[in-house]
């Protein structure tokens, strides 16, 4: 008997005791949990994902679709930044601005490399307000999980209102499960047993969010 045949008796004499007429998985497990915690407007849901952003040490700037590109070139000078990433699906528009040196998205590069680099800019998928969190899945604005955790520095660009939603539920709704997704609620941060906080160990040291209407 091979390791995948124990594990397959394991599971048949764990379910032995199931009723063959069980509802599936999709029907048994109740749905009717709020999919949104109190009304709000527009306006007021983007206002409490800048706030929850902000709780979560994150730096969030507002500006237009017109004053994007000098934001993100305030934003990347102000950082001291003089290279930066930018996956190739992103709006070249975006780092018009910028005297920042591009550090070319490769799949060869190494993490010693990316570490090097200054900040990455990206797109995101969707914008959680009641939570404060930004959900990544890879797309070509996005790319890949690694660029957004190696450097230290990611400066993240969401669109107001189209990808921001108020709840979970809400958002998994837009989402693909199958795509690589990366769930962000502040910079990275942990703390040992005596709660001392330490920041950029899991990912980027500093989130900066540019909110564009």
């Amino acid at each position: 008997m091979n390791s995948r045949e124990r594990i397959l008796g394991r599971v048949r004499r764990a379910l032995a005791d199931v009723p063959r007429d069980e509802p599936p998985y999709e029907e048994a497990v109740g749905r009717d949990y709020l999919r949104e915690h109190g009304e709000r407007s527009v306006e007021e849901t983007v206002e409490l994902l800048a706030e929850n952003l902000a709780e979560y040490r994150a730096i969030v700037h507002r500006c237009t679709a017109a004053d994007l590109p000098a934001t993100v070139a305030a934003v990347l000078a102000a950082r001291g930044a003089r290279t930066v990433l930018a996956p190739p699906g992103l709006d070249a528009g975006w780092l018009a601005a910028t005297e920042a040196e591009r550090f070319p998205d490769s799949a060869t590069s190494t993490p010693h490399e990316l570490d090097r680099v200054d900040s990455v800019i990206t797109g995101c998928a969707v914008a959680v307000a009641e939570t404060g969190t930004l959900v990544l899945d890879g797309s070509p604005d996005q790319g890949r999980r690694r660029v957004t955790l190696v450097p230290d520095h990611h400066v993240c660009v969401v669109r107001v209102p189209d990808q921001v939603v108020a709840s979970v539920p809400q958002a998994l709704e837009r989402l693909d499960p199958a795509r690589p997704l990366t769930w962000i609620s502040g910079p990275s941060a942990t703390s040992d047993i005596e709660l001392d906080r330490v920041e950029g160990v899991h990912g980027p040291r500093t989130l900066e969010v540019i909110l564009v209407d």
